[in-house]
């Protein structure tokens, strides 16, 4: 039976598994958590229909919906290419979760570039919203594509040069040797106790969470597809269940991108006091935590700025975002020195 399990196609048809049924259950909990705190934030009651009193069915509902609605194509566009571009959009958002350690020994594959890793992987969606605002034949979905490939490529260097702060304090790309590095940084240092480097990297930190959010397209920097000028941007022609995979991508990104900041600056699944087996057992709750608290703060954020005007957000990028990151990469490099 080991034998079996350890098999490589064995392996990875689970993980496929995993990951197939992860990335709807992710989507469902996240979009009713959204539903649900906008509507407490809104003073109003929010979805109560499907699922009783707390609405809890209420993305299960939309999803079948969404399978029952027709498939529609635009008679002048690419079909191959706008029919594959939601699939790798959300291709890229699990992807992300491969290097992501839930525990010591919880890991889908531990690569010794990890950080590399997601950060070349998060970059495919980029690709997948082009496809899409290209391939559409509409002006609408034309015009957001090319506005989120403008501000993608803007934001993905800020959120580059946030990481590179936590990877010379750890001293390796691995997301599980820099969870490690947290976990021991006081140990090595005689105090016995780790550190989450978000203590000393809250710059980093804050720098990655903003650029994340201008990653996600979510407001204050939803422009690809704000609503009042480009209808839906690069989403405009989709429909069915296409248009769901884009749903489940917003979802399942802001998951991997909160893994991603979880792990690299509050420790992921460490925790002070607990031993390697209970860190095995209770990592991935622990992780999980922390993750729901950056999640939160991406949907409280959403309903408390306005939408960023697009030489505002250039602006923060450019003027702000990438000083400030290198200036933090300057100052983690001489601590490291002095330290």
């Amino acid at each position: 039976m080991m034998e079996f399990l350890s098999n490589f196609w064995v392996q990875l048809v689970i993980k496929l598994l995993v990951a197939a049924l992860l990335v709807p259950l992710v989507g469902m909990v996240i979009g009713f958590a959204e539903m649900k705190l906008s509507a407490k934030m809104q003073s109003r009651v929010g979805p109560y229909f499907a699922g009783g009193r707390w609405g809890w069915a209420q993305l299960i509902a939309d999803g079948v919906k969404f399978f029952q609605k027709e498939d529609l194509v635009p008679a002048e566009a690419d079909r191959p290419v706008y029919k594959f571009a939601p699939v790798l959009v959300l291709v890229s958002a699990v992807a992300i979760l491969v290097p992501i350690p839930l525990g010591p020994s919880v890991v889908g594959r531990d690569l010794d570039l990890g950080v590399f890793y997601v950060l070349a992987v998060s970059s495919l969606s980029t690709i997948g919203v082009l496809m899409a605002g290209w391939s559409s034949a509409n002006k609408y979905s034309l015009m957001g594509g090319l506005r989120a490939a403008g501000q993608l490529i803007a934001y993905e260097l800020p959120l580059i040069l946030a990481v590179v702060g936590a990877v010379i304090m750890a001293g390796t790309m691995s997301l599980s040797g820099i969870v490690n590095a947290q976990a021991t940084w006081f140990s090595e240092h005689g105090w016995g106790l780790g550190m989450p480097f978000v203590l000393v990297q809250f710059v980093g930190f804050a720098v990655f969470m903003i650029a994340s959010l201008a990653e996600l397209a979510r407001i204050p920097f939803d422009m690809p597809i704000a609503e009042s000028e480009l209808v839906m941007g690069y989403i405009t022609e989709y429909s069915g269940f296409r248009f769901l995979f884009f749903f489940l991508a917003e979802f399942a990104n802001m998951f991997s991108l909160s893994a991603i900041a979880a792990t690299l600056f509050l420790g992921g699944y460490w925790a002070p006091g607990l031993s390697e087996r209970m860190l095995n057992i209770l990592g991935p709750g622990i992780l999980f935590a922390k993750i729901g608290i950056l999640v939160f703060l991406m949907i409280w954020f959403r309903w408390t700025f306005p939408r960023f005007r697009e030489d505002q957000l250039q602006t923060i990028a450019w003027k702000w975002l990438v000083p400030i990151s290198l200036a933090n990469i300057l100052a983690t490099g001489v601590i490291k020195v002095i330290v």
